[in-house]
């Protein structure tokens, strides 16, 4: 009797046991458990008439900047997209330029992602994609990314340092900087993609974004677009001449958009998806 209750016991405990690992299991499936929310997500893929590839995000929400690190990022602060939008997968090449724009003499490595740019010539480099005739005839109308859609596109569900995690000895897995990369911009994918698919976020070259800089606010905010007017328009992502913590999710840097004497970057290019 002794030893057909201890096997009861023994039976019931294993069974208890199995229950909890399984209602573990549904927990971490539903809500997450252990990750900061940067699992790999399918987005849709879109190819444009010169061959640029471009995912198309969903709205939704993110926290944006960072209350541990420059000033510049601070507050964290809650930002809600509220519509989807279509971003580059990789940032536009000398090739791409050229192809739309003509020849350009300080481009020497066509396969390489530009860091040369003014962002009035980033901005024209999207209209004038934009009237190409196959892009009209799809209706798409290019633009640079705004900061959110920029900073939302390189977390890819993640509130971490980096879209790969905290740890920056992981960077040269995911992205170009100053210990690796030669003194020069790499041609895109030759890193990991973030979760989303995304290549080059981190590293390689300062992407221009659409707004005017300005300081964070520290209330939930919807579509942020920055001020009608300023001094200085964002760029993010940091570049191949900087150090891993310079190219965090939430690092920001501005600049003259017009100056031909202070820092010129690179861009990747979005349009709204309909």
């Amino acid at each position: 009797m002794l030893l057909k209750n201890r096997t009861l016991l023994r039976s019931n405990s294993i069974l208890s046991l199995h229950v909890l690992v399984a209602f573990i299991s549904l927990v971490c499936v539903t809500s997450g458990c252990g990750s900061s929310g940067g699992g790999p997500v399918q987005l849709e893929m879109v190819t444009n008439s010169i061959g640029m590839k471009f995912l198309v995000v969903p709205n939704g929400t993110l926290m944006m900047g960072s209350n541990s690190d420059n000033e510049r990022e601070r507050p964290k602060h809650e930002v809600t997209i509220t519509q989807p939008y279509a971003l580059g997968m990789h940032e536009v090449t000398e090739q791409q330029f050229t192809e739309v724009m003509g020849k350009n003499t300080k481009f020497s490595s066509p396969n390489s992602a530009l860091d040369k740019l003014l962002w009035s010539e980033a901005v024209a480099f999207c209209k004038r994609l934009s009237d190409l005739p196959a892009e009209k005839s799809a209706g798409r109308v290019y633009r640079l990314p705004t900061e959110a859609e920029w900073e939302n596109a390189c977390r890819a569900g993640t509130t971490t340092k980096f879209s790969f995690g905290d740890d920056p000895t992981l960077f040269g897995q995911f992205g170009w900087y100053s210990r690796i990369s030669g003194g020069e911009s790499h041609p895109g994918g030759q890193k990991m993609p973030n979760s989303w698919g995304f290549y080059d976020m981190h590293g390689n070259v300062w992407e221009w974004c659409q707004n005017w800089y300005y300081d964070y606010g520290d209330v939930p905010i919807t579509d942020p677009r920055g001020p009608e007017t300023g001094r200085t328009r964002v760029l993010r992502g940091g570049g191949w001449f900087h150090r891993e913590l310079d190219c965090r999710s939430a690092s920001r840097f501005s600049e003259d958009p017009n100056s031909p004497t202070k820092y010129l970057g690179g861009m990747r290019v979005a349009f709204t998806s309909n």
